[in-house]
C-alpha cells in the first residue's frame, strides 16, 4: 500500500513539471534545432511552422533549450512565440490583473526613434568596437527599451535586439502596442503604377509606322529598301518592348560571400522567395514585387531592398548589403 501511495505522489510531481514546462509556437517556415547553444554546432532536426514545443531552459539571450519529438536541443528564441496558458480555476481576478500591469509597464518603458544616418550600425554590445549584427537604413523607425547609456542605445527590431549610437536616433513618441500577428509572411508590398514607358512606346511607334508608310510611298517598289526598313522597325520595337513594357522576372538562388544578415534569396515564383537568415540561424519565406529594377520585399517590419543589375547579380542595400550571384 505504502508503494502504491509513493508511485502516485511521484507521478503527480512529475505531471506538474510537465505541465509547468513554458509551451511556445514556431513561427519561422522550418526551425532549426542545433545540438548546443552555438550558430556554429550541429544541426539535429528541424520543427515546422505552428508547431507547439516545450522549452525546457530559457536562460540564455539567443537560444531556448526546447524539447521536440527527435529529443532536446537549443533553437533560436526569435523564431518561438509563447502560447498564452490555460486560465486557472482559482483567483481569476489576481492572475489576469498581473499580466495587463506587466503588458503595460513593458509598452511604458518603450520609446519609438527615427534613424537618421543612411545606414545605422547595430551593434551587438554597447561598444563601439563590438560585432556589427546588422545595419539600420534613414527614417527607419524603432523601439527604444534601454536608453540609461550616455553612449548607446539598445533597440528592439525585428529579429532581435541591439545597440545603436544614441547620435543618430530622434524621438518620434511612446511606441503603441503592436497587433498580434498570426504569421511571419508579410503582404505583398505595393508598387508605383508608371506609364511613362507606355508612352514612350506609342510615340515610338508612331514614328516608325511614319517611316515605314514613306518608305512603301517612295521606294519606289524598290524591295531592298522596303525589306531593310521593315528589319530595323521590328528591331527597334522589340527593344523598346522588352526595355520597357515586358517584366523582368527573377528566378533561381542567389547567395553572398560577404558578412550580411541575409545570405541567400531563393526566388521560387514570380511574388514569393524564400531568405535564409544567417543571423538568427533561420529561413523564412515572404512575398515581394520588382519595381523598374529594384526588388521590395517585407520580413515583418523591416524592408529588403534589391537592385537588379544583370539576370545573374544583384546588388543588396541596407540589411542586405552586397552583391548577390547566382549559384
Amino acid at each position: 500500500m505504502a508503494r502504491i501511495l509513493f508511485l502516485f505522489f511521484a507521478l503527480t510531481l512529475f505531471s506538474t513539471s510537465i505541465n509547468a514546462q513554458d509551451m511556445y509556437r514556431v513561427t519561422a517556415d522550418k526551425l532549426r534545432v542545433r545540438e548546443s547553444r552555438d550558430t556554429k554546432s550541429k544541426i539535429i532536426g528541424f520543427i515546422p511552422q505552428n508547431e507547439n514545443v516545450a522549452v525546457l531552459d530559457a536562460s540564455d539571450a539567443k537560444f531556448y533549450k526546447v524539447k521536440f519529438k527527435n529529443g532536446e536541443g537549443w533553437a533560436s528564441k526569435d523564431f518561438l512565440e509563447k502560447i498564452a496558458p490555460a486560465a486557472q480555476p482559482t483567483t481569476p481576478a489576481a492572475s489576469t490583473a498581473t499580466p495587463n500591469t506587466q503588458t503595460s509597464a513593458a509598452q511604458g518603458s518603450e520609446d519609438l526613434y527615427r534613424v537618421t544616418a543612411d545606414d545605422l550600425r547595430v551593434r551587438e554590445k554597447a561598444d563601439a568596437n563590438s560585432k556589427i549584427v546588422g545595419y539600420l537604413p534613414k527614417n527607419e523607425n524603432v523601439a527604444v527599451i534601454d536608453s540609461s547609456n550616455t553612449t548607446f542605445f539598445k533597440i528592439k527590431v525585428t529579429n532581435g535586439e541591439g545597440w545603436v549610437s544614441k547620435e543618430f536616433l530622434v524621438r518620434v513618441s511612446p511606441v503603441k502596442p503592436a497587433a498580434p500577428k498570426s504569421t511571419i509572411a508579410a503582404s505583398i508590398p505595393q508598387s508605383s503604377k508608371n506609364y511613362t514607358g507606355i508612352i514612350f512606346i506609342a510615340v515610338v511607334a508612331l514614328i516608325l509606322f511614319t517611316i515605314l508608310y514613306f518608305s512603301f510611298k517612295y521606294a519606289s517598289g524598290n524591295k531592298l529598301i522596303i525589306s531593310f526598313s521593315v528589319i530595323v522597325i521590328l528591331v527597334v520595337g522589340y527593344l523598346c518592348y522588352i526595355t520597357f513594357i515586358a517584366e523582368k522576372v527573377v528566378t533561381g538562388t542567389f547567395s553572398s560571400s560577404e558578412d550580411v544578415q541575409y545570405k541567400t534569396f531563393n526566388f521560387k515564383s514570380k511574388d514569393s522567395v524564400t531568405v535564409s537568415d544567417a543571423y538568427n540561424d533561420s529561413v523564412f519565406t515572404s512575398k515581394y514585387v520588382i519595381d523598374g529594377d529594384m526588388i521590395k520585399l517585407y520580413n515583418q517590419q523591416n524592408t529588403i531592398m534589391l537592385l537588379i543589375r544583370d539576370e545573374q547579380t544583384l546588388i543588396g542595400e541596407g540589411f542586405t548589403r552586397g552583391t548577390f550571384t547566382k549559384r
